[in-house]
């Protein structure tokens, strides 16, 4: 998977043992191309099904990128059906994201990939510091665990030296809506959990240098966030479903083959509202009378049955199915199709209008991200599913992130928040440069003219 000269390090060597293992055991029977979703879209064409397996399995071995597998590997949304589909037992997903890591590796020498590298973390860092400072005061970005203050306890809620029950990891890209993150907070202390939050670049997955091929700095910047986060005595509540396919896929279990034992479970945060939905239906008081449909993505198992569940426990709400395809782990799992992906959102919108609904609800940042504009458009709302469960409990945090998206303007944005951007610190320049990038070009799916 690479092509340089050094030593690798130990993780490295872990996570090719591990990808090696994996290729052992692939008896290249291509059930896992079959099941796949973005087959078409990718552009795989007429290949078999078992010759496309077998040219991944081919690239990772150090051969030539027969096309049919080179398009499956850079055109997958890590839908994950896939792994349930693989009669071995082997993760196909792990296998495609190493591909990419190999094709990336190919592709350029190791400065140029960790220069690529660096410049994409901080884009990332950048977009997120200064979006979720335009919208929190430093009590917010406090509980959300980001540096402000030295002297206050960072969104930590249990006694001092006391471990808490969980990690509420964040990852970095929700703090950009912080509405949806204070929300789950407010949820956890209702139940009576107590946590530390970590998140943003200083707690970083690794999941933006693994893109680039850089394995050594991605392995490096993942295991220093996999310690810090190994405070929970339950173990890690995670938000982000690119963060937990990261360290539950890659990270932990590479870890894992280095130092024999796992350092803690992640749990996506629906799921661990589903271990506690007997405590939390009595709090689900105040009726939300809405006829609403979930957009849906099921890259991480469990979670869009849990979001359903948790739902139709809500008074008021009723569910209509549009009956559209789910497919990727989120939203931005699909931009290596941005046709198909436009296609997807378009449909989902149509028939979201046509079905009558008040609100199109989505589960993870990143899909309030790219459809929250579209509400300016068309005749339903589009909402967070914990901004439903929260006007059930009575609880509640502007949305500040859509209403200055649908504002489509970034001058209009900036000034909007100049009061903020003056306690922050925040050169306007550098925010509305933010904006422009970060906010509105992030919009797959043009708005209506």
């Amino acid at each position: 998977m690479r092509n340089r000269t050094m030593p690798e390090t130990a993780f490295e060597m872990a996570l090719a043992a591990r990808t090696g293992d994996m290729l052992d055991a692939c008896t290249r029977c291509g059930k896992c191309v079959e099941i796949c979703p973005v087959i078409a879209p990718a552009g795989v064409g007429n290949a078999a099904p078992k010759d496309v397996i077998s040219g991944v399995i081919d690239i990772l071995r150090g051969g030539a990128a027969a096309p049919a597998a080179k398009a499956w590997a850079t055109g997958c949304a890590l839908t994950g059906d896939c792994i349930a589909a693989c009669p071995e037992g082997i993760n196909p997903r792990f296998l495609l994201a190493m591909t990419r890591v190999t094709l990336a590796q190919r592709s350029s020498d190791l400065r140029e990939r960790r220069r690529k590298g660096i410049e994409n973390f901080h884009a990332v860092a950048d977009g997120v510091n200064v979006l979720a400072r335009m919208q929190l005061s430093d009590a917010e970005l406090t509980r959300l665990g980001q540096q402000v203050n030295d002297r206050l306890d960072h969104g930590a809620t249990a006694k001092p030296g006391e471990r808490p029950d969980f990690v509420f990891y964040t990852g970095c890209n929700v703090l950009k809506t912080p509405h949806m993150a204070l929300t789950a907070l407010d949820i956890m202390d209702a139940l009576g959990v107590t946590y530390k939050v970590m998140g943003g670049p200083t707690h970083c997955c690794g999941v933006v240098q693994l893109r680039t091929g850089d394995t050594e700095v991605s392995g490096r910047a993942a295991t220093s966030s996999l310690d810090k986060l190994a405070e929970g005595k339950t173990g890690v509540i995670s938000w982000c479903a690119s963060c937990h396919v990261q360290f539950t896929e890659t990270t932990i279990p590479t870890i894992e083959k280095i130092r024999g034992a796992r350092p803690f479970e992640m749990t996506p945060f629906m799921l661990f509202l589903k271990t506690r939905f007997d405590d939390l239906r009595p709090m689900l008081k105040t009726p939300v009378p809405m006829r609403i449909a979930l957009h849906k993505h099921p890259g991480v198992k469990g979670v869009v049955e849990a979001g359903i569940e948790l739902l139709r426990m809500v008074p008021g709400i009723e569910i209509v199915d549009l009956n559209q395809p789910a497919v990727g782990l989120m939203s931005n799992a699909l931009n290596a199709l941005p046709d198909y992906k436009r296609g997807l959102q378009l449909a989902e919108l149509e028939a979201a209008a046509a079905a009558g609904i008040d609100a199109l609800v989505a589960i993870y940042h990143v899909d309030h991200r790219e459809l929250c504009a579209h509400e300016r458009d068309w005749p339903f709302r589009v909402v967070n599913i914990l901004d439903i469960v929260g006007a059930s409990m009575g609880l509640h945090h502007a949305d500040h992130f859509k209403r200055l998206k649908i504002m489509q303007d970034a001058d209009a944005i900036v000034a909007d928040c100049k009061d903020m951007l003056a306690v922050h610190g925040i050169d306007p320049a550098l925010a509305r440069a933010v904006v422009a990038k970060a906010m509105l070009a992030e919009q797959p799916l043009p708005l209506r003219t």
